[in-house]
């Protein structure tokens, strides 16, 4: 692509050198049918002066004429003649001027529009190609672009999913947690409970044990006061018998 680049731009750059070559050959010649139709036009005037003047003083050259040699009419003849004939050349000249500038002019508007038409052809196909080459790039991106944001939302949805679970499972397990302490301390109430009352027995017995002793110790205190009882006083027991 870059070689043709090259190639067209070397092609333009010859074309435009012609382009100024005949545009510098075309304003010559264009210089050179002002100065002929200059010279034409005061030659004009010049031949369209005399004939005023001669109609001025025709009669003082009438009165030139008649002493005028015949050689000197010849030769005014001549000169004339050598004007016209001259005239006619430049005529001719300033035709084929005309002729080839009219020829010229035509090929470098030909050259142009073959030109313009080339350029126009040769600028359009590489920024054509340029714009589908970026067109087709814009539209891969944006095809990964959107694979990406498939990916993505997948993810995503992937990762709301396990975040649900997760929440799910530790609610789940929360709940077995709390439960399970709810378990445990009520099995640790249950355990002192029984501790507790495993060890009301042994109380008790204890209690019988020392209300045993007291009631043998009054026992002992009350065999112990009969004797007395029985020295001084007779037994209530006897007098109530």
């Amino acid at each position: 692509m870059a070689c043709t680049l090259e190639k067209v731009l070397g092609d333009a750059r010859t074309l435009l050198d012609r382009l100024k070559e005949h545009d510098t050959a075309a304003e010559g010649l264009i210089e050179q049918s002002g100065a002929l139709s200059q010279r034409v036009q005061s030659m004009r005037e010049v031949g369209n002066a005399l004939p005023d003047k001669h109609t001025e003083d025709n009669s003082e050259i009438q009165e030139l004429t008649k002493y005028k040699p015949h050689v000197l009419l010849t030769q005014e003849n001549t000169q004339i003649k050598e004007l016209q004939q001259e005239n006619k050349e430049l005529w001719l000249s300033l035709e084929e001027h005309q002729y080839t500038l009219e020829l010229i002019m035509g090929r470098y508007r030909k050259q142009m529009l073959q030109l313009m038409m080339a350029k126009k052809e040769l600028d359009t196909k590489p920024v054509l190609s340029l714009h589908e080459d970026h067109a087709k790039e814009v539209q891969s991106q944006v095809e990964r672009i959107c694979e990406m944001g498939q990916v993505m939302r997948r993810a995503v949805q992937v990762d709301d999913q396990h975040y649900c679970s997760v929440r799910e499972r530790l609610a789940q397990l929360e709940i077995e947690n709390k439960e399970l302490r709810d378990l445990l301390t009520i099995s640790k109430s249950s355990v002192k409970t029984e501790r507790d009352e495993a060890s009301r027995p042994d109380s008790a017995e204890t209690n019988a044990a020392a209300a045993g002793d007291a009631a043998e110790a009054t026992d002992a205190a009350a065999a112990a006061s009969e004797p007395a009882s029985d020295q001084g006083e007779p037994p209530q027991l006897s007098s109530q018998e």
